[in-house]
C-alpha cells in the first residue's frame, strides 16, 4: 500500500547502504513476479533471497557471499519459532531477542511441550568445516526463503515461473529441478545461513501447483514459460 511505502521509505534513510523498495500491487499471491523484478531490477551480480517473516543470523549474509561460486545456488535452513516465541520477539520491538535466553528457553519449552517449535538444531551455528561435512551429510534441496546464486544463473532458466499463482513447489521446488536440470549444483550451507522463521498460520497447498510442476518434468524444460525476461531491458 502506499502507506507502506510512505514508512519503508523513511526506513530506508537510515540504512548505512543503498535500499531499493520494489513493490507492486496487493492481488493476491504473485510472489514469483515480484521476485522476477526485484532480480531484473538488481544492480549486483550475485542475489541472495530471503523471506519478510523469516529473520536472519549474524552471519546469514557473510556465509552466503563467502561460498558463492558461478553454476551453483547455495541453500541454508530455519528454525519455526512457536507463537509464544514470536510473540515474545514482537513484544520487545527487536528482532535482535531472537538470540536472547528468554526466547532460547522457549523455544526449548514449547519444543518438548509439542507447541510448534521446530528443527531447533537447524540453529547451530558450525563454523568448523570437517564437523560441518560429517553433520550435513544429507543433499539439501533448495528452500525459497533462504537461497543465493549469480544473477547470470537465475536469468539462464528465466528466473521464476509465473504460472505459478499460489504458494508452494513454485519459489522453491520448481526452481532447483529448472536449475539442475541446466547443469547447476546445489549447495547446502546448513549451520552456517541460518535463518528463524516467524510464526503464522499457514496456507493450504494448491493442488493446481502440482499440475503446471507435472507439466514441466514431462516436458523436461528449465526455461520457465513465463519469467524475468519480460523485465530485463535489452543486454542485462
Amino acid at each position: 500500500s502506499e502507506e507502506t511505502v510512505e514508512k519503508l521509505s523513511k526506513l530506508i534513510k537510515d540504512f548505512p547502504f543503498p535500499v531499493r523498495h520494489i513493490w507492486h500491487e496487493d492481488k493476491g499471491w504473485r510472489k514469483n513476479a515480484i521476485l522476477n523484478r526485484a532480480a531484473a531490477e538488481a544492480s549486483s551480480d550475485y542475489l541472495i533471497f530471503i523471506d519478510g517473516d523469516c529473520i536472519l543470523h549474524t552471519h546469514f549474509v557473510k556465509e552466503h557471499i563467502n561460498h558463492r561460486k558461478p553454476g551453483t545456488v547455495l541453500t541454508g535452513r530455519r528454525v519455526y519459532l512457536s507463537p509464544a516465541a514470536t510473540s515474545l520477539i514482537f513484544q520487545s520491538g527487536d528482532f535482535r531477542k531472537v538470540h536472547s535466553l528468554p526466547v532460547a528457553l522457549r523455544l526449548l519449552y514449547d519444543r518438548y511441550a509439542g507447541q510448534s517449535s521446530a528443527h531447533l538444531e537447524n540453529a547451530l551455528y558450525l563454523g568448523n568445516m570437517f564437523l560441518r561435512k560429517f553433520v550435513n551429510r544429507k543433499d539439501r534441496g533448495v528452500l525459497g526463503s533462504n537461497f543465493s546464486l549469480y544473477r547470470n544463473d537465475l536469468i539462464r532458466i528465466n528466473g521464476f515461473d509465473e504460472q505459478y499463482t499460489a504458494p508452494y513447489v513454485g519459489e522453491d521446488t520448481d526452481l532447483e529441478y529448472r536449475l539442475r536440470l541446466a547443469g547447476m549444483q546445489v549447495k547446502t550451507l546448513k549451520h552456517l545461513a541460518i535463518q528463524y522463521h516467524l510464526f503464522h498460520h499457514r496456507q493450504e497447498k494448491n493442488t493446481l501447483n502440482e499440475e503446471i510442476f507435472k507439466k514441466t518434468k514431462s516436458e523436461g524444460r528449465y526455461y520457465a514459460e513465463k519469467g524475468i525476461n519480460q523485465y530485463l531491458a535489452s543486454g542485462s
